[in-house]
């Protein structure tokens, strides 16, 4: 199990303990973008198909369609009992604290449509479009990152779809992790 850093804002070094947990290159990589958005235009016109395919591409998982790609309801209550406490109650706490967020920023903005720009040209703000469902993915490999889950959860949620679809990714020897989050 990964070991999780914990950071006390109180403490003296918290800005620079923040700043190295944060380092991103925050320069733009044409590529990725030129990538991705072949991947995208690729599922949007083959479909399952393509998301099988690059399933295996990337996950190294063989399936015969996409629901065989979902994790069990049973597996994933049987991953969450096995939490040790701590950790189950850190995912609690995790849950609370997205949705409170989640419940203000509805109360705030969410029923309309909004933008602002920055002062450097930055476009920021939300488009909201009604969902009919929701599909989410966890990323795998090095890390476990549960707030992913709870977030992406909270949009499942808004949809009144009670079946949630969840596809989680392999460890990089391709493995399926069976860590909630």
């Amino acid at each position: 199990m990964t070991d999780l850093a914990r950071l006390d804002s109180s403490a003296p070094g918290f800005d620079a303990a923040l700043a190295r947990l944060t380092a991103f290159e925050s320069k733009e990589d044409v590529a990725v973008d030129a990538a991705v958005a072949a991947i995208v235009a690729d599922v949007r016109a083959r479909g399952d198909a393509a998301v099988l395919e690059y399933t295996v591409r990337f996950d190294r998982v063989q399936a015969i369609s996409v629901a065989a790609l979902e994790l069990p309801a049973e597996e994933l209550a049987a991953a969450h009992a096995a939490l040790p406490t701590a950790e189950r109650d850190a995912l609690t706490t995790a849950a609370t604290r997205i949705r409170v967020y989640h419940e203000r920023q509805r109360a705030e903005s969410c029923s309309r449509s909004w933008e602002m720009h920055e002062a450097d040209g930055t476009r920021l703000g939300q488009k909201v479009t009604a969902l009919a469902r929701v599909g989410l993915y966890v990323p795998g490999g090095k890390a476990a990152y549960p707030s992913t889950v709870l977030a992406s959860l909270r949009d499942w949620r808004r949809t009144g779809d009670r079946r949630a679809r969840v596809r989680h990714g392999d460890d990089p020897r391709g493995r399926q992790d069976r860590r909630p989050g």
